[in-house]
């Protein structure tokens, strides 16, 4: 069964400095756009970081500070990269949790926006997770009974990433083969920001982690308005931080 689609669709990939996402770079990014009448594209990136790349991360993508001394940085591909994915949903293998918010973490650091209103977001490994429960690599060899070689290339995993879909699609006919019936069958997580310290309940917006886990955010910040203040200075990506300052601004308007 062949994926339908209304809209592109675009499978990231990328290799990074390290897993943190207000303190980490990207390296390499890979991004496969497949469009709606079967014909894709990919662009790929080898990016300075301009911080040092430590040495158990490249031990795992291969990609050290010599290698990416002379690559452009994000802020000089930002804009290519923008227009290639504008117009299209996200995919990924846990794209969800790591790829997709430290990408935009990179977008927000070079002054630029991405619009996710109406973005859907579908993450592979969770097809795979809640099927099989395994890596990408075994992932691979399971539904496409191939090897993945040069694992951690990002254009390498990118490309694994949409064949499993394609195989998971033919092995799984209830998944139906657009986004939106895949979706229903994964669940469409509700969350705020990509780093998930909110998420929606019942249309409300509440903290998902420390002190406040599970209070309306607008709550805490009317009790406690210098607890906005101590997440605007802590180690928080900078979107959790946009979207405080958006719940904060509207909590303002309402007062």
């Amino acid at each position: 069964m062949t994926l339908q689609l209304k809209r592109p669709l675009v499978f990231i990939d990328l290799e990074t400095t390290g897993t943190n996402l207000s303190t980490d770079r990207i390296v390499e990014v890979a991004i496969l756009k497949i469009f709606p009448d079967g014909a894709n594209a990919i662009k790929q990136k080898l990016l300075n970081p301009q911080i040092p790349i430590p040495k158990s991360s490249s031990d795992i993508h291969g990609i050290t500070d010599d290698k990416i001394k002379d690559a452009p940085t994000f802020k000089q591909v930002a804009n290519e990269l923008k227009q290639f994915i504008d117009d299209a949903d996200f995919s990924g293998y846990n794209s969800n949790r790591f790829d997709v918010p430290m990408l935009m973490e990179e977008f927000l650091r070079a002054g630029l926006e991405i619009e996710m209103t109406n973005r859907r977001m579908l993450d592979v490994q969770h097809i795979f997770h809640l099927m099989e429960k395994r890596t990408l690599g075994a992932a691979y060899k399971f539904y496409c009974e191939k090897e993945l070689n040069n694992a951690h290339s990002a254009e390498a995993d990118a490309t694994a990433t949409w064949e499993i879909l394609e195989a998971q699609l033919l092995r799984y006919q209830h998944l139906g083969n657009s986004l939106d019936t895949i979706l229903q069958f994964t669940g469409e997580e509700k969350y705020v920001d990509f780093a998930k310290r909110f998420i929606m309940d019942n249309d409300v917006e509440v903290f998902n982690f420390g002190k406040h886990k599970g209070r309306p955010v607008t709550e805490v910040l009317k009790a406690e308005p210098q607890y906005y203040d101590w997440m605007m200075k802590g180690d928080f990506p900078l979107h959790t931080k946009q979207k405080l300052t958006e719940i904060l601004n509207r909590t303002l308007l309402k007062k």
